[in-house]
């Protein structure tokens, strides 16, 4: 892995520092020295100003944008506020991820509170597929709705767009997908900020997030102002947890979400979401935006991956708590039976890799297997593309059908790639790096030469070596409470808001590395110099304990020694356990220096082939 360090502008940097020290509600009692590294941290996530500066340190609710600036919204509204009035059902077709599902309670909650009627479709992710279907508008048409709204799809639905029309059916579609080529649906309305022409200034929103400005339209047309800031609050929490999960860049008004959301999250009120947060052992405290990724998004997703995605619905909608939990606790389990069901099919696809020459020296790797699930193989795409660096689609084979998923790297537009053989596929969409398709299954091995000859067109052997970026070289005894402090104000992390990476040269091991459940590593780190009187500086005698998640094998093969030192890339966090906790470091890479480089290499290689 190749380290980069970021750089920013001294003068820049020192003018953002004066202008934060004459803001005494971001300043908050710095000294120079920490509002200095403030600013470079503000600056290196492209924040230059004082104002700016405090519209990320502090966000509000007065940072949302108005959502009538969204193409589409005050004709969604319209209808949407006739139905009400006319007491007609109105049918919400979601997706079955956690994006999806919580897009739908947001709306149907939102529509509730004003007074409507709404229930929801959730497509089953096997039987019925990615998007909206003739059949469902045609059976709802039948039962008498007039009205369906689309939450996190539709956006390249044209033939059952046309078939609302030919229904009467009114069908406003939202969503944040890319547009095809060929334009967007016929409807009523399409609410999505990544359609021609709209200036919306947040482009980034996930589908939870166009749900929630559609909402927050409505709550401002039907409800006091009294009662809005404290639901728009209350749904802050949901969308919290869908944007961070659909990995959005957390900047702008994701962030208001993310930070906002967070904060409500320690307190949750709803039943469902007390007990999923109990399942997931994150309950009672705050949370980050790591356990809302790792701990609570994959548990709503288990539902639309492996059985029916309505539990989530239903999750949040129930006010029994023994409900509640019996909900949660059916999330956990199918997320256990999703993880087994991962670790089978990435098996199966390492044994293919390491076997085939020519798959792992592919541009663009295309790995197919019969019978693989479905709702795993778009995070097995992704566990390929961070051990091998490269483009994967990973494809389930079933009979003549074949459905796929894929994952890419930054270098590479991948939804660019699929439109570049558009022909091939039934269905597909999804954005620069992540894409969902349907195929004949005789078309994979076309689809296998195809993508690679176009991901060698626009690809080097470059691309595909990783890259670290840190922010700054930073020895152990400045690793301090006062820094984690100046850390915290940047959170949450996420795309767009990296959490700050630092470099340390030369730094000892106290200890041999100690295993942690046969994949992760824990180390006791100290300066290269340790103190050897009592005059000495007593940061340069403090240790740090440091995590290597899924680097065991890494450091197995260093066959490093108490006593040897090595180069470290690391964030800053804090354990929280009330017998040993502290600061801690959580390793994002390490190169021993002291070790033959080929030594180095051998390893590395090791691993890349195990």
């Amino acid at each position: 892995m190749r380290w980069v360090a970021k750089t920013a502008d001294p003068d820049q940097v020192q003018a953002l520092a004066e202008g934060l020290r004459s803001n005494p509600s971001v300043h908050s009692n710095l000294n120079a020295q920490t509002t200095a590294a403030l600013a470079r941290l503000l600056i290196m996530r492209g924040i230059t100003d004082a104002e700016a500066a405090e519209r990320f340190l502090r966000p509000s609710l007065s940072h949302l944008h108005p959502p009538y600036l969204m193409t589409g919204v005050r004709g969604a509204i319209d209808r949407l506020e006739a139905a009400i009035e006319r007491k007609e059902s109105i049918l919400i077709y979601g997706d079955y991820d956690v994006d999806g599902t919580t897009a739908i309670v947001i709306l149907k909650t939102a529509i509730e509170l004003c007074g409507g009627t709404a229930d929801f479709h959730v497509p089953h992710r096997i039987r019925d597929g990615y998007d909206m279907r003739d059949d469902v508008i045609e059976t709802a048409a039948a039962a008498g709705i007039r009205l369906i709204i689309s939450v996190d799809m539709g956006i390249r639905a044209f033939a059952p767009a046309e078939t609302a029309r030919r229904l009467g059916v009114d069908l406003i579609v939202t969503d944040h997908h890319l547009p095809g080529t060929n334009g967007i649906p016929i409807a009523l309305a399409v609410v999505n900020p990544n359609q021609p022409g709209c200036e919306y200034p947040c482009k980034a929103l996930c589908g939870a997030g166009v749900a929630f400005k559609l909402a927050q339209a409505l709550m401002e047309r039907r409800l006091p102002s009294g009662d809005r800031s404290r639901l728009l609050m209350s749904f802050m929490k949901v969308v919290a947890i869908a944007t961070i999960a659909d990995a959005v860049p957390l900047t702008g008004e994701n962030r208001v979400f993310a930070k906002l959301g967070l904060e409500g999250l320690r307190s949750p009120v709803n039943p469902g979401l007390k007990a999923l947060l109990e399942v997931a052992q994150v309950g009672g405290r705050p949370l980050t935006t790591g356990e809302i990724g790792f701990r609570i998004a994959p548990r709503l997703n288990a539902a639309g991956r492996m059985d029916v995605a309505r539990d989530v619905i239903e999750l949040f909608s129930v006010k029994d708590p023994a409900r509640a939990r019996e909900l949660a606790n059916r999330l956990d389990q199918l997320n256990a039976d999703r993880q087994e069901e991962e670790r089978r099919i990435l098996e199966a696809i390492y044994l293919r890799i390491e076997e085939d020459p020519e798959l792992r020296d592919a541009f663009c790797m295309v790995i197919d297997g019969d019978g693989w699930h479905r709702g795993v193989i778009g995070i097995t795409a992704t566990r390929v593309v961070e051990r091998y660096g490269r483009p994967t689609l990973i494809v389930s084979r079933n009979g003549d059908e074949a459905h796929g998923s894929g994952r890419s790297i930054p270098a590479f537009h991948l939804l660019d790639a699929l439109e570049s053989c558009a022909e091939m596929f039934s269905r597909f969409g999804g954005h620069a790096h992540a894409v969902g398709f349907s195929l004949l299954t005789s078309r994979v091995p076309d689809l296998r030469a195809q993508l690679d000859h176009y991901a060698r067109t626009r690809l080097s052997l470059a691309d595909f070596e990783p890259v670290l970026n840190f922010d700054d070289v930073l020895p152990l005894d400045q690793v301090t409470p006062e820094l984690h402090q100046i850390l915290q104000r940047l959170e949450p992390f996420g795309v767009g808001n990296p959490d700050p990476v630092f470099a340390a040269k030369a730094v000892r091991l106290l200890a041999p590395p100690r295993v942690l459940k046969d994949k992760h590593v824990k180390l006791k780190l100290a300066p290269a110099r340790m103190a050897s009187d009592g005059n000495s500086d007593w940061r340069k005698s403090l240790t740090l304990d440091a995590l290597g998640w899924r680097m065991a094998e890494r450091f197995q093969h260093a066959q490093l020694l108490p006593g040897d030192t090595l180069d470290i890339a690391f964030t800053v966090g804090q354990n929280d356990h009330p017998e040993f906790g502290g600061l801690e470091l959580s390793l994002r890479d390490f190169k021993t220096p002291g070790k033959a480089k080929d030594e180095n290499e051998r390893a590395t290689a090791a691993v890349d082939r195990a």
